[in-house]
């Protein structure tokens, strides 16, 4: 590698895009950071991706585009995969041919959720939505053609960026008296500003091994958990006016054209251990989140 570090950025415009380019703080100053949103740079074509790496060498690329619309995958399952495994395939044989290296973001629901223990890299996948596929082939066409990326799964990401989970519940908050939310479906929040700091870490880190990393927040909850967190929050910082009653649910209950695992949760011992790491508490971020969208109206919508 040159002297100074260079990584691109791609999907610059969603929320984790969004969320590495508002960090700076753990990137040494021997590294730059560039970043290319899908008008910029379409990763979903070969042609496209040479052109913009011959233009702008990278040393690291942080794959941060996705298709996201876990309950639309199922009717849109071109899209989901030309997004989630096709683009990808493309980009680690890029990084291949140039010697650059590829990071690569993957999902808990890569998995089925009936371990009934917090999934290790090791263990078997079994993905039960056509999400959860076409990010396993991603997964897997990454490390087909370039061993050397790495593939850090994660799940249950929100910020103040793009549509959450934390702006729905904001939203419900301010037009219904009462909530219901799934509370048999369990993983661990992420806040996209973790993960983006851990994915930089990662990035100025070459001699960390090629493969599988897992990264998540902790306490491990349920989803009506999260939301009840979200709105305790969301009333002391003035962003709902009154809570609404909040019960739970079955996930059999929920109108979902896509099932989703029960238990999701990721362990993520090997990734702490080399980039030693503590627990990482997504309510602080949380409150990030807030406070953020409280500053910005135009952000809740």
């Amino acid at each position: 590698m040159p002297g100074r570090l260079r990584i691109l950025v791609t999907g610059a415009g969603g929320q984790l895009g969004r969320s590495l380019r508002a960090l700076a703080d753990p990137l040494p100053p021997s590294a730059t950071l560039a970043f290319a949103d899908r008008r910029m740079l379409d990763v979903s074509r070969a042609g496209s991706i040479d052109a913009w790496l011959d233009r702008n060498p990278a040393d690291v690329v942080i794959n941060a585009a996705a298709y996201t619309a876990v309950d639309r995958a199922a009717a849109e399952s071109e899209q989901a995969m030309a997004a989630n495994a096709q683009a990808p395939g493309l980009l680690a044989q890029a990084c291949a041919r140039r010697g650059a290296r590829l990071l690569h973001v993957s999902t808990d629901y890569v998995f089925d959720g009936r371990a009934g223990r917090p999934y290790t890299e090791d263990d078997p996948v079994n993905p039960l939505n056509t999400y959860g596929l076409s990010k396993l082939e991603g997964e897997r066409r990454v490390l087909a053609h370039a061993p050397d990326s790495l593939v850090l799964r994660t799940g249950w990401v929100f910020s103040a960026y793009g549509g959450n989970f934390v702006k729905t519940m904001l939203r419900l908050a301010r037009e219904r008296d009462t909530l219901r939310v799934i509370d048999d479906q369990v993983g661990g929040p992420t806040w996209a500003g973790d993960l983006a700091r851990t994915l930089l870490a990662l990035a100025t880190r070459p001699a960390i091994p090629g493969g599988i990393l897992h990264f998540s927040g902790t306490p491990w909850t349920s989803w009506h958990g999260f939301a009840r967190e979200i709105l305790d929050q969301a009333l002391g910082k003035g962003l709902i006016g009154r809570l609404p009653a909040l019960g739970p649910m079955a996930a059999r209950d929920w109108p979902s054209p896509e099932p989703r695992p029960a238990d999701s949760r990721l362990d993520g011992t090997r990734l702490a251990a080399l980039l030693n790491l503590p627990p990482c508490d997504w309510r602080p971020g949380l409150a990030r989140t807030l406070d953020a969208l409280a500053r910005d109206a135009d952000g809740l919508q």
